[in-house]
């Protein structure tokens, strides 16, 4: 049987569009890029903290406001200090660009954080003399931040103590 040479270069391309299909099936899909922190390394290996960082940020933020345990290893402020980094300009992206260490991964999972809306987005060094000025005030609109079902609120006494200790700090 003898083709015409129209059949041969439709039978032709219709072979390289299966070839094109069948590749694209098999590539792997965009991943986000995700800035480099200032740091070595990380607090856990990154694969770790790829799956669980949110694990280690609620129970760190639990154990502080709930158990007044306050420590730096997954504190989400020594996070934003290491990974938030200038560009090229000297400016800090904003939670919500995509060039914001937080904010390439959520905005690529489309998972929404509530995080920034109470703290900062960007690295203490970058506030310079209003450093410590960027919180909210204690007890003000977050009262979750100072309730422990087992204890009850915070006292006046112990807002105060609370509020002379992050004084003292800046």
């Amino acid at each position: 049987m003898r083709l015409t040479r129209q059949l041969k270069v439709t039978l032709a391309l219709i072979g390289l569009a299966s070839l094109l299909i069948t590749a694209g099936a098999h590539a792997e899909p965009p991943l986000p890029d995700i800035p480099k922190g200032k740091g070595e390394q990380c607090v856990e290996p990154t694969p770790v903290m790829r799956k669980q960082h949110f694990e280690f940020i609620l129970r760190h933020r639990d154990l502080t406001m709930h158990e007044g345990i306050r420590t730096k290893k997954y504190s989400l402020v020594e996070c934003i200090n290491c990974h938030v980094v200038p560009n090229e300009k000297g400016e800090y992206p904003r939670f919500g660009s995509d060039e914001h260490f937080c904010s390439s991964c959520h905005n690529y999972a489309s998972v929404k954080i509530d995080c920034f809306q109470c703290h900062a987005d960007k690295p203490e060094s970058a506030y310079g003399k209003a450093k410590g000025k960027f919180n909210h005030a204690l007890g003000g609109s977050n009262p979750h931040h100072f309730s422990n079902k087992a204890a009850g609120p915070l006292s006046k006494g112990d807002l105060e103590l609370v509020s002379a200790e992050n004084n003292s700090h800046e």
